[in-house]
């Protein structure tokens, strides 16, 4: 099923198999974002953290991410947020 995403706040979209590589645990990101169940969201193999309202967070759990092995793009992406609140954007694994 895909994931929506929400406008105004960027959202890190990170492979399944990438994160559970990463060594990174969901308790260390809510530690440091605070996240609320509907802010770290795995479906297939997709998970999504955000929408992420922390810009000093975000960026370093993207550090994090890189520091761990895992690569911008490849592994990982940004979805900015930077869209209209009419728009309605999802996000579908298709595949590892």
């Amino acid at each position: 099923m895909p994931l929506p995403l929400s406008a105004g706040a960027p959202t890190l979209l990170v492979k399944k198999a990438a994160y559970e590589r990463a060594g990174i645990t969901r308790a260390q990101i809510d530690q440091a974002l605070t996240l609320t169940d509907e802010e770290f969201r795995v479906e297939h193999g997709l998970v999504a953290i955000g929408p992420i309202f922390d810009d000093a967070g975000f960026a370093a759990l993207v550090e994090a991410f890189e520091t761990s092995g895992l690569v911008y793009f490849e592994d990982f992406f940004e979805m900015s947020g930077n869209w209209p609140e009419w728009l309605a954007v999802l996000a579908l694994s298709r595949g590892s």
